[in-house]
């Protein structure tokens, strides 16, 4: 993780950065018509919000300014400041989609913001929620970072408590999501993988080339979808569909 909103910034232009977006596009299949009304809650830094502007009706709620100030905006979408006590302006089933991509991981109430978010996608509509996999997080730990200390004390203990720029990052499980969803009327469609591989190496030249990228998201999206992969993947991807009443 960097250290600074701004190295957090220069990171998304990256590579790695980039296919962690596209990944989360095609993994979304969203079609650029009809125009859709999707909300983006905890946007950071606008880049999936202004990515689908081009085509849909989208609001992005950001609460930390020097993220917003940092925004990509080459797409027209609207930007509110704040947090979880906006949701509750927004009426039921107003959105098509909704996205909270690593953002539940640092709030203390998940379960109200889960609820409030199922509350707000219409039927038939989407969920996305991106997560950080304590499984792929020790696998990182043992090879990208060289650190078995670490990963044996993610394994032993069986959760990540550490600290960063937003907080401390609780990395639950998958099933709180699944039972939670479920109560708010959401049904799991599936349960993604990100970045496997493309950020076990170390060596940052070679992701530079136009070959790598090529073959690492096609090796990265074959395997997105196979449990033995997405299991150890350093992300989970799960996509709802609000059921009709």
């Amino acid at each position: 993780m960097p250290n600074s909103i701004k190295e957090y910034r220069r990171l998304v232009e990256q590579p790695w950065g980039r296919m962690f977006y596209e990944m989360i596009y095609r993994q979304l299949q969203l079609s650029d018509s009809p125009e859709l009304d999707i909300l983006d809650y905890g946007a950071g830094f606008c880049v999936t919000a202004n990515h689908y502007a081009e085509h849909h009706n989208v609001t992005a709620i950001e609460p930390n300014a020097e993220m917003r100030d940092l925004r990509v905006n080459d797409n027209e979408y609207s930007l509110l400041s704040g947090g979880s006590e906006l949701l509750k302006n927004i009426a039921d089933e107003e959105y098509d989609v909704v996205i909270c991509h690593n953002v539940l991981e640092y709030a203390d109430n998940k379960a109200e913001i889960l609820k409030e978010l199922s509350r707000i996608v219409k039927p038939g509509g989407k969920l996305s929620i991106v997560k950080h996999n304590l499984k792929g997080r020790i696998l990182s730990n043992a090879v990208l970072k060289d650190e078995p200390e670490s990963a044996l004390e993610l394994l032993n203990n069986s959760f990540d408590n550490a600290r960063n720029m937003f907080g401390n990052r609780d990395t639950y499980d998958n099933d709180f999501l699944l039972k939670s969803s479920d109560d708010f009327g959401l049904t799991c469609e599936n349960i993604l993988g990100i970045r496997t591989f493309f950020a076990l190496s170390s060596n940052n030249k070679i992701k530079y080339t136009d070959m790598w990228y090529k073959n690492m998201l096609e090796l990265e999206m074959k395997v997105c979808n196979m449990d033995e992969y997405k299991n150890i993947a350093f992300f989970n991807h799960l996509i709802f569909t609000k059921r009709a009443k």
